[in-house]
């Protein structure tokens, strides 16, 4: 009796554990918040190649036309120019109407006595003038887009990069063609051309923060059978060392743009200018496509990297 007794006790035990309600699941975590993707900040960066430049106002109105962001602007010699007149107004429009006003004239005071008694054909007042004139914030730290011009240092050969000040004297310093423009006095530096050093500055870009860059090379193209001058020796000899230097670099671009069928553009030829910014409108339309790629692989990527990890299977 007393067997059956604990037996039963058992019995009734169990089947009243087995009626207990299952104990609850822990709460689902909240629901993380979707806000829009993440952007990269994009880069474009303008090179140097003097009236070859005008291709690069092309590239940026297909830019703007296809709603492709630039935050940051970097340039070299012709490309700190055009690149300086776009950070003000961030308006192809204005910035097509302000370099077809352009003329060689406008930028180049050249004088024998310049080439005789100082260090260069022209002194550079004139392109710094035309600046003031044209871009009506004067400094750097003001334009809508940041801003970079990149120059050298002419007496030891370091590369300077002026993203504050004077927009007119750093516009000048990045153009000072050697044995073309008189070296420029700034911020405690002798200062010439970027060119020289880097005439496609990438690195300047990524160091500013850039995660994509979208570079234009007007480089291409060193062939001048039409050489008669010491001006012409200077800059043929100059065109030599920037094509070499942009070799070099161009590979670091996400996007590399290089217009079409303006390597026979003379570097004081501004009689093409149309037919520069044609090429450089269909040179960046034709990059769209890979623009578009890049921003979409970039953004893939930061959005997986932010992605919590999935739970542990049992």
């Amino acid at each position: 009796m007393t067997r059956f007794a604990s037996l039963a006790a058992l019995l009734l035990a169990l089947l009243a554990f087995g009626c207990q309600p299952p104990a609850p699941l822990p709460p689902p975590p909240p629901p993380v918040p979707q806000g829009p993707p993440p952007t990269p900040r994009i880069a474009l960066v303008l090179g140097g190649g003097a009236a070859r430049g005008f291709a690069h106002i092309g590239v940026i109105r297909a830019l703007e036309q296809e709603k492709i962001p630039v935050d940051l602007v970097v340039g070299t010699s012709v490309g700190s120019l055009i690149g300086a007149i776009y950070a003000a107004d961030r308006n192809s429009f204005e910035l097509e109407w302000t370099a077809f006003q352009l003329e060689k004239e406008d930028l180049f005071d050249f004088g024998v006595l310049n080439a005789v008694t100082g260090m260069g054909f022209a002194k550079g007042d004139k392109l710094e003038a035309w600046v003031q004139k044209h871009i009506k914030t004067q400094d750097i730290e003001k334009l809508k887009l940041p801003f970079a011009a990149v120059a050298t240092d002419l007496n030891w050969g370091y590369k300077v990069v002026l993203d504050r000040g004077s927009v007119a004297k750093a516009v000048r310093a990045s153009s000072a063609i050697p044995g073309v423009f008189q070296p420029v006095a700034h911020q405690g530096k002798i200062l010439v051309d970027g060119g020289v050093v880097d005439n496609i500055p990438i690195s300047v870009a990524r160091a500013k923060g850039a995660d994509l860059v979208i570079a234009v090379d007007i480089s291409a193209n060193l062939g001048n059978p039409n050489i008669t001058n010491l001006l012409g020796v200077s800059l043929q000899a100059t065109n030599i060392m920037f094509a070499l230097n942009v070799e070099r670099s161009k590979k670091d671009a996400d996007v590399l743009i290089a217009p079409q069928g303006i390597g026979d553009v003379g570097t004081l030829d501004f009689t093409q200018k149309k037919r520069c910014m044609v090429a450089g409108m269909q040179a960046g339309q034709q990059a769209v496509p890979a623009i578009r790629k890049a921003i979409q692989a970039w953004t893939a990527a930061r959005v997986a990297a932010a992605a919590p990890a999935p739970a542990p299977t049992r």
